[in-house]
This record gives C-alpha cells, sequence and structure tokens, in this order.
C-alpha cells in the first residue's frame, strides 16, 4: 500500500467520524438498562438511541451545549476556517493571508468582524468556535 493510499484511508476514516453525528446518551439515564439513574419515575424520551426514562422537569430544564458554526460544514471547509481563524487572532494574516471566500464566511457566521475598514479580528463567539 503507497503512502497515498494510506493517506486516503486515514482521511476517509477521518471523515467518517466527523460526519457521525450519533447523540450522546443524557448523563442521568443508564446506557444499558435505559434506566433512570436518579431513581425517578418520567416519562419515556424515545430518542434515536433508544428509549430512556427522563423524567419531566429535567428535561425542560437540560441545558444544551450549543454547536460550533464549524461543525455544520464539511470537514475540509472547517479546518481551512479553523486555520484562518487561528491566523486571525495570532495576526498572522500578513505572513499567510487569508482567502476572500474565506473571510467573507467568517463574517458572516459572526466568527470575525471589520474594524477600522482595515482590521480584522475575531470575535466572542469566534474564540469559542476555537475553543471547541
Amino acid at each position: 500500500m503507497s503512502t497515498k493510499d494510506k493517506l486516503e484511508e486515514i482521511a476517509a476514516a477521518m471523515r467518517a467520524r466527523w460526519h457521525a453525528s450519533e447523540p450522546a446518551v443524557p448523563s442521568h439515564a443508564n446506557p444499558i438498562g435505559g434506566e433512570n439513574a436518579s431513581g425517578e419515575d418520567g416519562p419515556i424520551n424515545a430518542g434515536s438511541t433508544g428509549a430512556t426514562l427522563v423524567p419531566e422537569a429535567e428535561r425542560e430544564n437540560q441545558v444544551t451545549q450549543p454547536l460550533s458554526p464549524l461543525a455544520r460544514l464539511d470537514l475540509d471547509t472547517a479546518i481551512r476556517l479553523r486555520w484562518a481563524l487561528r491566523d486571525i487572532k495570532a495576526k498572522r494574516t500578513k505572513l499567510t493571508p487569508v482567502r476572500q471566500s474565506d473571510l467573507v464566511m467568517l463574517i458572516e457566521m459572526g466568527l470575525v468582524e471589520i474594524r477600522d475598514d482595515t482590521h480584522v479580528v475575531v470575535t466572542n463567539e469566534g474564540r469559542q468556535a476555537l475553543d471547541h
């Protein structure tokens, strides 16, 4: 097997992992038995991973972690935009200029903004996207 074939195989495996979007089992549920670990009875919430018991009060108060805007993109684009964000944050845009199309995408997503008509700055949302 050539090096190119190995790299293609690794890239395919990474893409498959990236696109796998199976939701996680809630922390209060027993993943083996589907029982509510808190001991409380509640309505059954049937999700794609199977039925689990979730008390109604907990279901209403669950805080969901917002996904990074980059998570909705294909892997290659997400990687390219993440590196562009890092370059902007580190002020390396003179050494490695950001593509105009990537800059437009980052602005539309609210991850960067232009100040004083010349300076590109990473927003709070952009910093959070880099932390995910």
